[in-house]
């Protein structure tokens, strides 16, 4: 699998560094012990207790959401997010690798809070708790280590967060790409889950089930970056990825930096654009 490691935004001017990566199981394996890594497993409190990695810190999916309809996907308040970092021992410069038990949906969230907060260097296990089970690796079981905790004071970086306004302005940009991972039949109207049914103008649909393999431990699906391509979904500008609530377009929008994509993600999602009536809609 060819993956860019390092992206530099293009359609912004931003001169750093991004620097992310893909581990695989075994390759983490040989790391815990020799680094200082913070592991950060983004599941229920109930999956947590029954299996985490060595050390993991548990992060619940509520903790990342503003939960404010209708658009509850929306990024939480600093100050929610500062208690969230503050509880898991965050500090500036650690390493962090980032999983979850569903092939990094909720892991591809928590890496976009990461960005969002200005921590661009993050890493994620390809596959997550299901290819490190699969690997036979060790697991834990219950509420894990108690944590000392951190003062945190944040501040939000707005680069990789697409408004309804940028959303607006890319429809009618041939250079800005708008990828819909929702599944085909909320793509089309078919399935209804706001007030409104149908896909944004110029939209590319490419279901986020489509991105990781069943078969092969929930791993990145191999050769996707080929069928992006074939999709028009690459490296020539500027794309907004989004889904329902910013969950399933957390593994896009993850997906996006590893290739090294200059990829935002519109955390308002359908949830805010099928709940307005001033939003233009295609069925």
């Amino acid at each position: 699998m060819s993956f860019g490691y390092y992206a530099q935004s293009q359609a912004r001017a931003q001169e750093i560094v991004l620097s992310v990566q893909l581990i695989e199981p075994h390759e983490l394996q040989n790391e815990l012990s020799t680094k200082d890594l913070l592991l950060v497993q983004v599941t229920s409190p109930q999956l947590f207790d029954q299996a985490h990695l060595p050390g993991a810190a548990l992060v619940t999916p509520t903790e990342l959401v503003c939960g404010i309809p209708p658009a509850p996907g929306k990024l939480a308040s600093t100050d929610q997010l500062a208690a969230l970092f503050g509880r898991i021992g965050y500090r500036d410069g650690l390493d962090i690798v980032v999983y979850d038990d569903e092939g990094g949906g909720w892991a591809g969230r928590f890496a976009w809070t990461l960005d969002c907060i200005g921590h661009r260097s993050w890493r994620y296990l390809n596959g997550g708790l299901q290819a490190w089970h699969a690997a036979g690796l060790e697991l834990e079981a219950g509420t894990g280590l108690q944590r000392v905790v951190t003062d945190v004071e944040l501040t939000i970086d707005a680069v990789p967060i697409a408004e309804i306004e940028d959303v607006m302005r890319a429809i009618d940009d041939p250079e800005q790409i708008i990828w819909d991972v929702r599944s085909h039949e909320e793509f089309v109207g078919q399935r209804q889950s706001s007030a409104r049914v149908g896909h944004i103008p110029t939209a590319i649909n490419l279901d986020w089930m489509a991105l990781k393999d069943p078969s092969n431990d929930m791993r990145i699906t191999q050769d996707i970056e080929a069928t992006l391509k074939d999709l028009g979904i690459s490296g020539h500008g500027p794309i907004i990825t989004h889904c329902q609530t910013h969950h399933r377009s957390g593994l896009s929008y993850m997906l996006g930096r590893l290739l090294g994509l200059d990829i935002r993600a519109y955390h308002g999602s359908w949830s805010e654009w099928g709940n307005r009536d001033d939003t233009p809609i295609e069925v």
